[in-house]
């Protein structure tokens, strides 16, 4: 019996530490997740649309849903963005705000924020939700649901 408990002891020691060791360090989830985020910031300022899609699943799966429509696949994503922002003054300066990362396992986080363009007469703004996913590519977007709306104009 003694040996038992001896055993039952080590085997629910390994066990647990093998689940401690898979736990997901948060902080490098959001750190990994922020480097994505500001690649994409990056590319987008530098007016490149397919540098700026290397932060979403290359996948006929990933899901975008923006304006009331609701797409999928990467190729269909970066077309809409090209035929929406067709050059680098259509697409302004790209800034996130507000964003909060909640690591919800050690292959997933969900991604809460603000975007905000400055373009010369013009600043469209909206909230993002974005569900990450750790991929064979990395961390990547899966789903992105984007609001968008104007800037009120001062009285």
């Amino acid at each position: 019996m003694r040996y038992f408990r001896v055993g039952y002891f080590v085997s629910a020691w390994f066990v647990l530490g093998c689940f401690q060791n898979n736990a997901p360090d948060p902080e490098i989830v959001r750190q990994t997740v922020e480097t994505v985020l500001s690649k994409q910031v990056t590319a987008w300022n530098d007016g490149d649309l397919e540098g700026f899609m290397a932060g979403y699943w290359h996948s006929d799966s990933l899901r975008f849903v923006s304006g009331g429509n609701v797409s999928y696949g990467w190729q269909t994503s970066l077309e809409h963005y090209e035929r929406g922002y067709p050059d680098k003054a259509a697409m302004g300066t790209l800034r996130f705000g507000e964003t909060d990362i909640d690591v919800l396992s050690q292959d997933a986080a969900l991604v809460f924020g603000k975007w905000l363009l400055t373009k010369e007469n013009d600043q469209p703004w909206g909230y993002f939700t974005l569900l990450f996913c750790k991929t064979d590519e990395g961390w990547r977007i899966v789903h992105d649901h984007t609001s968008s709306a104007k800037l009120e104009e001062e009285n």
